[in-house]
């Protein structure tokens, strides 16, 4: 450390301020991506966080992060790095069931997984996209997860434009928006594909190979889509949580807007 520049800390107390000032509420219900790096170097790390989101949000509030797991997925489709095709069954013989408890968050970042493991945190039971919830309504968001509908109206993304929820962008843009997907399941456009997935789970206590239909999700309009949103309707607050710009807005009103830009605009 010697010879570096002074960095100043964040404190749990700046965290909760920010958080108030951005607008986030005691009893809202609110999915959080973030990446706590760019909220710069906070004491006490994904622990201070998590406790500075759950204070603000109060006991009447609900938090909700992403815990995908994409390793849990079929090997066939890999390309970072792709499986050669002699070795399809065998890695799907060889793949671990999944667990909810034990199956860590995969490319979901420090904040994610700590949150995972946060007591009395409880996680949706589908092997590749989870979310893991606490809160009141977290029954409500994760309950009925199903194959086949990863971001879709079964999902905790299709339960949280049910209870008309809130979005934190916290340090990231919308093409980490997940919330986004659920409008690739409610529009239509020429290009729309589906694709077979498939994962290794515990089904009846026995470990099973479970094969399912899944959309083939394309993210590289999320960013056009959650700009133009901004420009075009209110209500996306605006503000800075530490170091991070971050945003906070209702979810239903960017999944109505992105239903109708992909339909019009996708190829």
């Amino acid at each position: 450390m010697t010879g570096s520049e002074p960095v100043t800390p964040i404190l749990h107390d700046q965290l909760v301020a920010d958080l108030r000032r951005l607008g986030l509420l005691s009893g809202m219900t609110v999915l959080v991506h973030a990446s706590l790096s760019r909220v710069g170097w906070i004491i006490g790390g994904t622990q201070t966080m998590v406790e500075a989101l759950l204070e603000t949000l109060g006991p009447s509030g609900t938090l909700m992060m992403p815990t995908h797991s994409s390793e849990w997925s079929e090997p066939s489709r890999w390309r970072n790095p792709p499986v050669p095709a002699e070795s399809f069954d065998a890695v799907r013989a060889a793949m671990p069931p999944w667990d909810a408890e034990r199956s860590a968050t995969w490319a979901m970042g420090a904040l994610a997984e700590a949150f995972r493991r946060w007591p009395g945190v409880r996680r949706s039971h589908h092997p590749q996209t989870s979310f893991a919830a606490i809160g009141p309504a977290t029954g409500a968001l994760l309950d009925g997860h199903q194959l086949g509908d990863a971001f879709g109206e079964t999902s905790p993304i299709g339960r949280l434009y049910a209870l008309d929820g809130h979005v934190l962008l916290l340090g990231v843009g919308h093409g980490n928006n997940t919330s986004l997907h659920l409008a690739e399941y409610r529009s239509d456009w020429p290009g729309k594909l589906w694709h077979e997935e498939g994962a290794a789970m515990m089904v009846d206590g026995e470990r099973r190979w479970q094969r399912f239909r899944e959309l083939k999700f394309n993210d590289d309009d999320f960013a056009e889509i959650g700009q133009s949103f901004e420009q075009s309707l209110p209500g996306v607050q605006i503000g800075r949580v530490g170091g991070a710009e971050s945003r906070l807005f209702r979810q239903r009103p960017l999944v109505d807007w992105a239903v109708t830009r992909m339909t019009d605009l996708r190829p």
